[in-house]
């Protein structure tokens, strides 16, 4: 398209093609006093200049972001800024945008579960909960789950602390994850089978030892230790390496503390050979049992926990057993120089 001339007058022919728009949309603006024509021939056919034509053209991009006429004329003779335009537009579009999420999140959830017809305004008021209405549902679900838990009081806490915050502008997934969440909660089945599996898991003399203060932490702390050796393992880290045994100390020295023994040389040694036997005593527990305790733990807790964590927006940490590297940490604790460590601060 030829340069336009400041002090030329455009048919509104000329103006369509440049702006973009229809003739009928111009004339359109033009009646509603929007872009009204810069002058006319003497046939009386509307004439734009280039002001004009600019006007035309920030009104079609207005439009196309869905400003209304009445907005656009104020902006227009200056009564608004565009600047105030556009906060108070985006404001009423991420609005839309919110009631558009909730919406894709049900279909998407009546598309993958084949929901039926009495389930949909369910689902609809699940997405649509305050953020009080969703913290009583789940104060409900644990209320059941942990009565008559024989734990003591701080592990029922930490249970309770894991709990869904949905966030101001969810995301899709996070929708969907928070009806399936707020819908299983409200499952008698589901509940049943969350409160056998922490009761059948933690109301026995080890797991009331396992969720007594400060035991859940150091726990952590040594599951942490375990994936870190775990991580170590898979990416081919030498047993005999400094790093390694480093993290094979750590171990020693956590286990310790947690048995209450001594960090000594002939500690390490005979922690390195029960790892040894261990291996091979794990190996038959896994084929045994393991399996239908973690599909058991995933089923349950762990899927609740799965869903509080994409509703968070953080990553689920898997609660069932790390898997050891009982060869990789037993060499590394008989590696040469080994024992010559220093006892990371216990004394013998």
């Amino acid at each position: 398209m030829g340069a336009v001339d400041d002090n030329e007058l455009y048919p509104i022919g000329d103006v369509a093609r440049r702006t973009g728009l229809s003739v009928s949309a111009i004339r359109f603006y033009a009646d509603a006093g929007i872009v009204m024509p810069t002058g006319h021939t003497g046939a009386g056919y509307r004439l734009y200049d280039v002001q004009a034509i600019a006007r035309l053209e920030l009104v079609r991009t207005l439009r196309e972001l869905d400003a209304g006429l009445d907005d656009i004329r104020q902006l227009l003779v200056g009564e608004t800024t565009l600047h105030d335009l556009a906060t108070a537009h985006l404001a009423l579009v991420e609005r839309q945008a919110l009631r558009l999420q909730a919406r894709r999140a049900v279909l998407r959830t009546i598309v993958k579960q084949h929901s039926a017809t009495d389930q949909v305004s369910l689902m609809h008021k699940l997405v649509s909960m305050s953020d009080d209405d969703r913290d009583r549902l789940i104060d409900e679900f644990w209320n059941e789950i942990s009565d008559g838990l024989d734990v003591h009081p701080a592990f029922v806490d930490r249970l309770r602390s894991m709990r869904p915050n949905l966030p101001v502008q969810p995301t899709t997934e996070q929708l969907e994850a928070w009806i399936e969440l707020a819908d299983l909660v409200q499952d008698d089945d589901f509940r049943h089978s969350v409160r056998a599996y922490l009761h059948d898991t933690y109301s026995t003399a080890q797991g009331r030892l396992i969720t007594t203060p400060p035991v859940p932490d150091s726990i952590e702390k040594g599951a942490t230790i375990m994936r870190e050796a775990q991580v170590a393992y898979q990416a081919g880290l030498p047993a005999d390496s400094p790093q390694a045994q480093g993290i094979a100390h750590r171990y020693a020295a956590w286990l310790a503390e947690l048995s209450g023994k001594h960090d000594t040389t002939g500690f390490r040694r005979q922690l390195a050979a029960n790892l040894l036997v261990a291996k091979d005593l794990h190996r038959q527990a896994l084929q045994q049992r393991a399996a239908h305790t973690v599909s058991r733990f995933t089923d349950t807790h762990g899927r609740y926990l799965s869903l509080v964590a994409t509703i968070n927006g953080t990553t689920h940490e898997d609660n069932s057993p790390v898997p050891v590297p009982y060869e990789w940490i037993a060499t590394a604790l008989n590696a040469p120089g080994s024992r010559s460590e220093p006892a990371w601060g216990l004394q013998p």
